[in-house]
């Protein structure tokens, strides 16, 4: 099970639908998100490489605000 972000995203759902269990990353977000990584929207998450793990978790770290960050944002908003 790949784990990005701290989420551990399920195996046999394809890319683009299992990076939607992070919170902050919807249907639309985690299309982008693939496309910026170079990896193919409908290899299931279990089969992409540790690279491919490794890059989507850099690039949701450094460009967007997601689970943890965006959890405690929301709260202090309210």
């Amino acid at each position: 099970m790949p784990r990005i972000v701290g989420v551990d995203v399920p195996n046999n759902k394809q890319a683009w639908i299992a990076l939607t269990y992070i919170h902050g990353v919807g249907r639309h977000f985690a299309e982008l998100l693939l496309k910026e990584a170079g990896v193919d929207r409908n290899i299931k998450a279990g089969q992409m490489t540790e690279d491919q793990v490794s890059k989507i978790a850099q690039i949701l770290t450094s460009d967007y605000v997601v689970e943890g960050q965006l959890r405690r944002q929301v709260g202090q908003n309210i």
